[in-house]
């Protein structure tokens, strides 16, 4: 008998044993396909992004004379530049339901070529190829490396996957990988801020570091949110949880302050400083985020974490030469030139014009207040009218003082 139903037992097992082993392929390749569709909704979010910008910008420039401040609200192109932007923010929002954190961050970098290549298509100064090669040869360089790494980023990026439910998200919330992270992060945003507000150090890095780690944030509960979102529409709804709300204020709260600290950057620095800095410290502290909080790195392997590292190191570089062949905006030269006026020293300092020394005498720029000039030059002085009183009901006439008037 039990000889009879060994051959059964073993018949009974191997079915088992067949499901188990292809079980785990279908799972790697589904989550390569949602690496994918994560990467390619990035890309194309970040595209449409740099288009929508740039169209909204080219009708701002050809608006900028009317005396309508808000014509360019009547234009087309205005109103296709923000549904073209509206869609790409949509686009960047929902990778991060399918892709891991580490992943969709670096992509941003898709901008930044998109609007270098836009920006060199629509030049409307003549040029001849070999200006056009030595002046453009650091964007043309800065491009391929950033593509270089784009695709050295899609291909050994992260590998984790789970399903962003609410007791999952608590889970990760709690964590003391997490927490001691949010700890060290906080510590070093209010020194920051310390120093930013009290102590007037207002350097690029310190403030576009404290964009970083409210941008770390940001990506953090915006994959939270969004991928909530995603499990809700599949069937199970997930928008009952507490935790969807408070990610949901944390992302909304972390974005404007990081826009907030942006706009005083771009106060302070050029804008294609603050792309690259600020490029290269939000990719940093958002993969160290998404590293600790999602764990996006557990089960990789060390050759697939070393090629991830080298794509960012590749896009950083192709980021930091296509801002740096910008161009920086001159500023604006309130004195008057002393080479323009006839008969005034020129002074020179290495080079550059300075402001003349003024010796005591009333004068401003390059205009001098001089005695032996003819009296057109001098100020015309108005008359002064002064009352003498004297004793009581006795009152002494008035007398007029009248200096250099323009009559005499």
């Amino acid at each position: 008998m039990e000889g009879g139903n060994s051959p059964n037992l073993q018949i009974q097992h191997l079915p088992l044993a067949t499901a188990a082993v292809s079980v785990q392929p279908h799972i790697d390749s589904f989550s390569y396909k949602e690496n994918l569709i994560g990467a390619l909704l990035a890309i194309f979010g970040h595209l449409v992004i740099s288009i929508a910008l740039n169209l909204q910008k080219y009708s701002h420039i050809r608006l900028a004379g009317s005396k309508d401040p808000r014509a360019y609200f009547k234009t087309k192109t205005w109103w296709c530049g923000l549904f073209l932007l509206v869609l790409g923010e949509l686009g960047v929002f929902s990778s991060y339901a399918f892709a891991p954190l580490s992943l969709i961050v670096p992509l941003s970098a898709v901008s930044v070529i998109a609007s270098a290549i836009i920006g060199i298509i629509f030049i409307k100064e003549k040029w001849k190829p070999k200006d056009f090669l030595r002046r453009y040869v650091l964007s043309f360089v800065g491009c391929g490396l950033a593509i270089v790494g784009t695709y050295l980023l899609i291909t050994f990026g992260p590998n984790s996957h789970e399903k962003m439910t609410g007791e999952n998200i608590t889970r990760h919330l709690v964590s003391w990988p997490f927490l001691l992270y949010m700890v060290v992060e906080i510590i070093i945003f209010c020194l920051l801020l310390y120093f930013y507000k009290e102590k007037n150090v207002n350097y690029i890095v310190v403030i576009l570091l404290l964009v970083a780690l409210l941008g770390s944030m940001t990506a953090v509960t915006v994959k939270a949110v969004a991928g909530m979102i995603v499990v809700s529409i599949q069937g199970n709804l997930q928008l009952d949880y507490p935790i969807f709300y408070i990610m949901l204020v944390c992302m909304i709260a972390t974005a404007i302050f990081q826009a907030t600290f942006l706009a005083q950057a771009s106060q302070l620095y050029d804008s294609s400083q603050i792309a690259s800095v600020g490029y290269i410290l939000s990719t940093t502290v958002a993969i160290t985020a998404g590293a600790t909080f999602y764990l996006d790195f557990v089960g990789e392997d060390v050759l697939h974490i070393c090629m991830f590292a080298l794509g960012c190191l590749i896009a950083f570089l192709g980021v930091f030469l296509i801002t740096r062949n910008k161009k920086k905006s001159v500023p604006f030269e309130p004195y008057i030139s002393m080479d323009a006026m006839p008969g005034m020293q020129n002074m020179h300092d290495k080079g550059i014009a300075v402001q003349p020394d003024l010796k005591s005498s009333f004068s401003y720029g390059a205009l001098e207040n001089n005695d032996n000039m003819p009296e057109i030059y001098t100020p015309a002085t108005l008359p002064i009218v002064q009352e003498q009183h004297g004793s009581k009901g006795v009152s002494a006439p008035p007398y007029r003082v009248l200096e250099h008037s323009k009559k005499e």
